[in-house]
């Protein structure tokens, strides 16, 4: 690369391996020289990989700038524009699944078919919890275009950390999720209880992002790059304390992530402050984009240390099984019940990923999606009450069934999924993950979790008999005064459409658990990166 700069003939370069300390130092030789322009255009970014998180962007400026227009202009556009950049960004999702763009930006991002589904179904949730939001923002007096702008901003953060491969682009992504869950968290901004989540989530995540960094300068310490393949490479001969020590730091902010205990003291004050379509996004968004980076950095950065990661993982994944599905049994909050059920779901997912083969990683995923409609179902219905009743207490739903028989329907079909009984899809979504564990001799995840979801349906069941069993004279004060639902009012009929959408899917998925199952596998088995643990898994099995 040759240019002339104040009559000098200066000759740059540029690297071969562009790692990203190689890319740093070029394009300061090239700042020096007051070139940047001509040269970046040179450079290939691959940006087509990163197409739906341009168009969440797109939808970020579109809903900021009708906010400015007032509210009334932003109530009536700011849904409009969400919808649509969320669709183009899963029918750009689709359009990519058959030709993945493989490395982008050097290789702080690739877009691979894993990488494709778990950006699926974030914006998925996102939609679905948009759907549910809009009554319960304008009822509570905010501004809903700062309310999506934040939630867009969340959902672009996750989707970007599902394909991150950098440890600095990693920490962004993990950042601009988190920092939008914080204002998502504290967003009532009258209400106590939200402020007080807000600043335990802070607090607790503020803990959590320094220790991820602390395990990343460690990792580039020991392999001089922050590139993940390639510290996998370098860390190999390293002393191992080192590299053990970093694996904790980091394995400990996926956990906070997904919520597993013991980094689960967040949860549930947070999930029982929160504006509660907040929590529906959280327990869905958050949560993928977290197995998203667990999958990405174990088995790309830590293959060599296969056998301590499992372990980690195992001790992880009965803890939050075993916690999550007891301490529930003793919840009287419905939102408190659902975030100790996401805590012993979280330890479900980690058998397929501890499992390390094709089905338990397919098994996962697929897992994931089921939740997605399951969990945002049940809080569906939890929205619709509590914008009706103003409570989420769970004695509140006694007799529910003699006033408001859609509700009580939905939820008990949600709940039932979640504890993993025939035919809804929540049970083949276990079925998967257990076959899978049982398959590669997690014989006592499997037992545990197969424990545990006995545990789980009887708390579910319990609320789904107080809704249905209670005779008219049992009904609580709050369903005795249940007012009639009128879909007509402004924000409730897209709760409609969200309610009945992941209501049918969670009954009727059980009929596609199959062919959702081989779309699962066809994410894993064509992703390249996966492809040494995969091999490996099978010869352990094998053997």
């Amino acid at each position: 690369m040759i240019f002339k700069q104040n009559f000098l003939r200066i000759t740059i370069n540029p690297p071969t391996n562009y790692n990203q300390v190689n890319i740093n130092y070029y394009l300061l030789k090239l700042l020096f020289y007051k070139k940047v322009p001509n040269e970046i255009l040179t450079l290939n970014l691959n940006t087509q990989a990163i197409i739906p998180e341009a168009f969440i962007l797109l939808g970020i400026v579109g809903t900021l700038i009708v906010d400015l227009a007032g509210e009334k202009t932003a109530s009536r556009l700011a849904p409009v524009i969400c919808y649509g950049s969320i669709s183009s960004a899963l029918l750009s999702i689709s359009l990519q699944w058959s030709n993945p763009a493989g490395k982008a930006f050097f290789g702080s991002f690739y877009s691979d078919n894993l990488s494709l589904a778990f950006r699926a179904i974030i914006a998925l949730s996102t939609l679905v919890s948009l759907l549910i939001s809009w009554r319960y923002t304008e009822q509570s007096g905010s501004p809903i275009g700062e309310f999506a702008a934040i939630v867009l901003s969340a959902t672009l953060g996750a989707m970007l950390l599902c394909g991150s491969t950098d440890l600095i682009s990693v920490f962004i992504s993990l950042e601009t999720l988190s920092v939008a869950s914080y204002l998502l968290s504290g967003y009532l901004k009258r209400d106590p209880r939200s402020s007080e989540a807000a600043l335990k989530y802070l607090l607790v995540g503020s803990a959590a992002a320094a220790v991820y960094l602390y395990g990343a300068s460690l990792l580039y310490g020991l392999s001089g790059s922050t590139n993940l393949t390639t510290i996998g490479i370098e860390i190999i001969s390293k002393p191992s304390f080192i590299t053990s020590l970093s694996l904790v730091f980091v394995l400990s902010t996926v956990a906070f992530k997904i919520a597993a205990v013991p980094f689960h003291q967040w949860t549930p004050d947070v999930y029982e402050g929160s504006p509660t379509p907040v929590v529906a996004f959280l327990s869905v968004g958050s949560k993928t984009a977290g197995f998203a980076f667990a999958i990405r950095i174990l088995t790309t950065t830590f293959t060599a240390f296969d056998d301590q990661w499992k372990l980690l993982f195992t001790i992880l994944a009965i803890l939050s099984m075993a916690l999550g599905n007891v301490v529930a049994l003793a919840q009287t909050s419905m939102k408190r019940m659902l975030a100790y059920s996401s805590i012993g779901q979280a330890g479900f997912v980690m058998i397929g990923i501890v499992s390390g083969t094709q089905d338990g990683l397919s098994a996962a995923v697929l897992y994931l999606a089921a939740y997605l409609f399951m969990n945002l179902g049940a809080f569906s219905c939890v929205i619709l009450f509590s914008l009706k009743t103003g409570s989420d207490k769970i004695s509140d739903y006694s007799g529910l069934y003699q006033k408001d028989p859609l509700i009580t329907l939905g939820l008990s079909i949600c709940l039932l999924s979640l504890g993993g009984l025939p035919p809804m899809l929540g049970f083949f979504g276990k079925i998967y993950l257990f076959f899978a564990g049982w398959a590669n001799h997690q014989y006592a995840l499997v037992i545990i979790g197969l424990v545990t979801s006995v545990i789980s349906i009887y708390y579910y069941i319990s609320v789904i008999k107080m809704m249905v069993v209670k005779e008219p004279q049992e009904a609580s004060e709050i369903v005795k005064s249940y007012p009639v639902t009128n879909w007509n009012i402004v924000g409730l009929p897209p709760l409609r459409v969200a309610l009945y959408t992941c209501v049918a899917v969670t009954a009727l998925g059980g009929i596609l658990s199959n062919p959702l199952f081989k779309l699962a596998n066809t994410a894993v088995t064509q992703t390249p990166a996966l492809n040494e643990i995969l091999s490996m898994a099978f010869i352990n099995i094998v053997r």
